[in-house]
């Protein structure tokens, strides 16, 4: 008589095997539950093994002797490198770490990276890092993104309206609003109603690094020239110096100002050198009185991001019809008019004519207008380059005191560098286009067992794990990175 396993009894596979050949007809109430029992003896186990691959990278392009050499100080020999420290900081960030004590995390995986600073030190390397320091690391970092770059076939072009703009660097600089819950320094009112900081980035919308960054407090201007141009200054120190001769500088409407334009105006006067600019430009009375001056004809389409028609949109240029004056020479304004989606908001101007109206300015002399505009409308990809930050430390500023902060916030920008490096040098093609969530759950935070043998460590990652094969070639990728010299 073939037997029934009873309702209580614990199944594991070994055991439906065994009922198998005993015959029995059929088991009840298996669940892959009933048997399991946890431990926390467990040895060899490396858990987020793929962030190895992160802190591998920084190694091999410099990254951490650049840092280390910037942070030397005579006399003073702690017993973690300063520089060793940042770049733990910077991948436990690239990693999805959102406060200093995660990097436990990586002490956790000292048996692979050798000794790991404590978040005690991590704190005093933050407190450490005074302006002077702050330049210096800035400088180590300009020359290893060169070392980056030089190892790259091309620079990956910005892409507009289904056209590469080649041999032009985008930067993309924008504002945003971080929202802090506890008193913290220099932290205040924001114009939306919030309570926090109001930092302002440059990201490199070719390479999607971030570039400068600024910490500054919540009720800090949208459009302060000032910042505007220290941040932007920054982010041009960064980029090498063979790639300046063809920058386009794109920002919306918080970036009008008088001052900043004659500053890009000044820029784009220096010798070798060609700074373009398009930046959101205020729909004012005067430009709304133009508007209606505007022929029907003069109107063209507008174009969507694959360079298609874009259905709905029009594109006209209303230079000759405003009194730019007191603005740069070689300012063009161009408006653009679509027909609002439902819900949307409008004007009183806009409800009469039922088209939404948007402007931006720039210095850029050739090239059809529903092209220019659609180069503008794509500076909308730089909310995707905050939002990754925000998943990267920037969401989250960890002390009381504003120095520290800023220098979380510049530890934040190294950690968007270490992400797109891993991009441009290692990742196969069919995960460059992942973002920094996504990298995370399918290969910074694989597990794997380390294992010793032939005087060698190896890290044996799981063999059914959907991404394994790309892990491995990842760490392939990044150990095949001259060293540099």
């Amino acid at each position: 008589m073939r037997k029934c396993l009873s309702r209580n009894e614990i199944l594991d596979f070994s055991t439906v095997q065994q009922a198998r050949a005993e015959g029995t007809s059929r088991v009840k109430h298996m669940t892959w539950s009933s048997g399991l029992a946890v431990t926390a003896d467990g040895t060899g186990v490396v858990a987020h093994a793929g962030s190895v691959a992160m802190r591998l990278l920084a190694d091999r392009v410099g990254l951490t002797g650049g840092l280390s050499s910037a942070l030397t100080r005579r006399a003073f020999r702690p017993i973690h490198d300063r520089g060793r420290v940042l770049v733990d900081l910077a991948v436990l960030l690239s990693d999805g770490g959102e406060a200093i004590a995660d990097i436990d995390v990586l002490r956790h995986q000292r048996q692979v990276l050798g000794p790991v600073a404590s978040a005690p030190t991590v704190w005093r390397t933050l407190d450490e890092l005074t302006p002077a320091a702050v330049r210096r690391v800035e400088t180590a970092r300009a020359k290893v993104r060169r070392l980056v770059w030089a190892q790259l076939p091309a620079l990956p072009p910005s892409r507009v309206a289904g056209t590469d703009l080649d041999g032009t660097v985008v930067l993309d600089v924008d504002a945003t609003l971080v929202t802090v819950h506890s008193e913290k320094e220099a932290a205040a009112a924001t114009f939306k109603g919030g309570f926090g900081y109001h930092p302002i980035g440059v990201w490199c919308d070719n390479s999607q690094e971030m570039l400068a960054a600024m910490l500054r407090p919540g009720n800090a201007g949208s459009n302060t020239t000032a910042d505007h141009i220290a941040v932007l200054t920054a982010a041009i120190a960064q980029v090498p110096a063979a790639h300046r001769k063809r920058l386009l500088v794109r920002a919306d409407g918080a970036g009008l100002s008088h001052g900043l334009l004659d500053w890009l105006t000044a820029q784009d006067a220096k010798r070798a050198r060609s700074v373009d600019y398009s930046v959101g430009f205020a729909v004012t009375e005067q430009v709304r009185t133009a508007i209606t001056q505007v022929p029907a004809r003069a109107w063209t389409a507008a174009v969507d991001a694959d360079g298609g028609v874009r259905d709905g949109g029009d594109v006209a240029e209303v230079t000759d019809l405003l009194d730019l004056t007191r603005w740069p020479s070689g300012m063009r304004v161009i408006i653009r008019r679509e027909r609002p989606h439902p819900g949307a908001q409008l004007s009183l101007f806009e409800e009469a004519d039922g088209w939404r109206y948007q402007a931006f300015a720039t210095n850029t002399r050739t090239g059809q207008l529903a092209f220019l505009e659609a180069r503008h409308r794509a500076h909308a990809r730089v909310e995707d380059r905050i939002r990754h930050a925000k998943d990267s430390g920037l969401g989250r500023f960890p002390s009381r005191e504003f120095a520290i902060n800023q220098a979380w916030l510049q530890v934040v920008t190294l950690a968007a560098d270490l992400t797109a490096w891993l991009r441009l040098l290692a990742l196969p093609a069919s995960l460059r286009s992942c973002e920094p969530k996504a990298l995370r759950y399918r290969l910074l935070h694989v597990p794997a067992r380390l294992t010793r043998g032939g005087r060698q460590r190896r890290l044996r990652l799981p063999v059914t794990w959907p991404w394994a094969d790309q892990l491995k070639a990842v760490f392939d990728a990044v150990t095949a990175i001259p060293a540099p010299t």
